[in-house]
């Protein structure tokens, strides 16, 4: 079936209303989970032809996300759909507000590589809860993950309500021509710009889901031993091919030896060799040449090795990096992690605040001014403080960038908000209504309403 079809076919299916209502809803949320659960084997196995992914990564990074959002949905949808009745203003008597959120309509979301289940479907989960119908796009780099949800999605929900179409740029292309109610997009911050451009040209509004540089601080006051250990899980899992991974360190000067030696001690303790089942592989040969490119033997502090054959890096620090280095220059998105040291906190800081927004950003102290300095100073999608990525495993916290790390959020809540419209009403009653607004007016009339605006 063409594509353009498949929309047509969508909007046309959105008219009837059958979307909104909340047990129609339900009722395909509750066969999606039956689907993932029922499916789980083939699941792992697409995602372990892709990368290398184990069952445990797979699981706790990306199914169990999955499932955790159709929960929620199941289980608030009926609070999240209902209006809600806000206070009405003076001049507005005698009548009453109200909020109702209603689905846009026919929306796509393009996925991500990296985290193909979670990054595809959480947003494709949201937008159904909405009553939207949708068109997922996933990346076609996991090719193996892409035709697994296809074939699972595809055999199971009619196209007219939800479809997924497999292919790559020409298709994604393809998409961006059309007229959606709304596009999510998650990926590079090249190719949103691309997806921004494209979604101009009609009017759709976007979320964008973005990356940047993100920085890890560990200052003197920081439980080092904690840090280490959060930060070398979080950085080299999914062998550092995640948005939200620490992009780089930066290490008050009288720890930095101690604590690059702490981080050593971890990476080698977590055992990331060629063959670990916790450490997955580069996924391509484009982006395992690119990482090689940012490892410069001068600055090795660890790591470095690597094999081709299996597109394997090895977890590699970088010491005495400087803000004009190669691999300061670019999100790294791999398992290569850069140590800058500083004096000075607030100086640092102020460094940061000079580069582009990230999508992420992580403190380590216990020193409570350090930690209101960087909560109140920095501007950053989301983050931590004393550990790294865990903020993304509360369904109850926004998800998204800002600036160039992204445009809007989801998750939870925030997730239905963002493939809804709220729509507004205002009713009157039809009595009791005073002459003061109509015509003709006076003096005293203009004075009565300065009182009441």
């Amino acid at each position: 079936m063409k594509v353009q079809e498949v929309v047509s076919h969508q909007k046309a299916f959105f008219k009837t209303q059958q979307t909104k209502n909340i047990k129609f809803r339900k009722m395909y949320l509750e066969k999606l989970r039956d689907i993932v659960v029922k499916n789980e084997d083939l699941l792992y196995e697409a995602i372990h032809q892709d990368f290398g992914k184990s069952k445990f990564d797979t699981f706790t990074t990306e199914l169990s996300f999955v499932l955790n959002d159709i929960n929620y949905y199941l289980k608030n949808l009926n609070t999240l759909s209902k209006p809600r009745s806000v206070r009405t203003n003076l001049s507005n008597q005698i009548g009453k507000s109200s909020i109702h959120p209603e689905p846009l309509g026919c929306v796509l979301v393009i996925g991500a590589w990296n985290y193909p289940y979670q990054l595809s479907l959480s947003p494709m989960i949201a937008a159904l809860a909405a009553g939207n119908c949708c068109i997922l796009k996933p990346s076609e780099i996991a090719e193996h993950t892409m035709k697994i949800m296809a074939k699972l999605i595809n055999e199971n929900f009619p196209p007219e309500y939800l479809y997924v179409y497999e292919g790559g740029v020409e298709e994604t292309t393809e998409l961006l021509q059309l007229k959606f109610d709304k596009i999510f997009f998650t990926g590079s911050t090249k190719v949103g710009k691309i997806v921004y451009k494209a979604a101009a040209e009609n009017l759709t509004p976007v979320v964008l889901e973005l990356g940047g540089k993100s920085p890890a601080i560990v200052t003197k006051d920081a439980d080092l031993e904690v840090a280490a250990k959060r930060i070398v899980w979080g950085k080299f899992l999914n062998a550092g091919q995640t948005c939200v991974a620490p992009d780089y360190l930066l290490v008050e000067e009288s720890i930095h030896e101690q604590f690059l030696e702490m981080v050593r001690k971890y990476i080698t303790e977590f055992q990331y060799g060629p063959d670990s089942e916790q450490y997955t592989r580069i996924i391509n040969q484009r982006n395992f040449q690119r990482l090689l490119k940012l490892i410069d033997p001068e600055k090795l502090y660890f790591g470095g090795n690597f094999d081709e054959g299996k597109l394997y890096i090895e977890p590699t620090l970088l010491k005495n990096i400087n803000w004009e280095d190669d691999v300061m220059q670019e999100e790294i998105f791999g398992p290569i992690l850069p140590v800058i040291r500083f004096k000075n906190f607030n100086l640092v800081l102020n460094s940061i605040l000079e580069l582009e927004k990230p999508l992420a950003a992580y403190l380590f102290t216990r020193n409570s001014e350090e930690k209101e300095a960087f909560t109140s100073k920095l501007s950053f999608g989301g983050g931590c403080i004393n550990d790294v990525i865990m903020h993304l495993g509360n369904e109850r916290l926004p998800f998204g960038g800002v600036g160039t790390s992204g445009i809007g959020n989801y998750h939870g809540t925030y997730g239905f908000e963002a493939f809804s419209h709220q729509k507004s009403i205002l009713e009157k009653a039809t009595w009791g209504e005073p002459s003061i607004k109509y015509p003709p007016y006076s003096e005293k009339k203009l004075n009565w309403i300065r009182k009441f605006l």
